[in-house]
């Protein structure tokens, strides 16, 4: 599969930054302590913020203090976060520029968890900070291509959770699935395992061209 685009838009947790156990934990720590099941607040916060967790899953709570204490928990949790495989090798090959991570986590989150992975920082980084509504809402993924100055059109999305492929989708970017943390058929989507199975060329001009191993 070949897909030509001028940026990438990546998400971070379980796209490039294996984080499960750190999400996941943080998640079933929060549904014990309100009396929740595990497993359904686990599937459904993978991908969305804290605060549109706690909105949809406890809307007796006061959402803005009990998501503003998940982030702040959340820095505590540093085992277990690194890399995903080929993660590294693919955004050496991308120009400083064309290239942005879109998050539910808090920025705060966002620099801990790079560093733990050992990857760099892009130009553009957006987080839950930076934006009123998060996934599945575009929002984030539409004021990526604007700092990048690129027409989302002619941009990428690559996404690990069904609700980051639905902000794609109403986005109108295109969206490339990776299997990290969801199957194909959950995702819906062309999809990948990891990222060495893609190649990227960059052209003279503003195109990225990704060799893709097709599923």
């Amino acid at each position: 599969m070949i897909i030509e685009c001028e940026a990438i838009l990546f998400d971070m947790d379980g796209t490039l930054i294996d984080s499960t156990i750190a999400c996941e934990q943080l998640l079933r720590n929060w549904a014990v302590r309100h009396n929740l099941p595990s497993d359904h607040v686990i599937t459904f916060g993978h991908g969305r913020r804290n605060l549109d967790v706690v909105r949809e899953l406890t809307p007796h709570l006061p959402a803005e203090q009990e998501a503003e204490g998940l982030d702040q928990e959340e820095l505590n949790y540093r085992d277990g976060i690194f890399a995903v495989r080929g993660a590294l090798q693919l955004l050496s090959l991308l120009p400083v520029g064309r290239w942005a991570v879109v998050t539910s986590a808090s920025r705060k989150v966002a620099h801990m968890r790079f560093a733990c992975a050992g990857l760099p920082l892009p130009s553009v980084l957006i987080s839950s900070d930076d934006v009123s509504r998060g996934k599945p809402d575009p929002e984030g993924y539409l004021l990526a291509a604007t700092r990048l100055g690129v027409r989302p059109e002619r941009c990428l999305i690559i996404e690990d959770t069904p609700a980051g492929v639905e902000a794609g989708r109403i986005s109108g970017i295109q969206v490339l699935g990776i299997t990290t943390t969801f199957g194909r058929d959950t995702l819906n989507c062309d999809t990948i395992v990891d990222f060495t199975e893609v190649t990227v060329n960059v052209g003279d001009g503003s195109a990225l061209r990704l060799e893709v191993g097709q599923h």
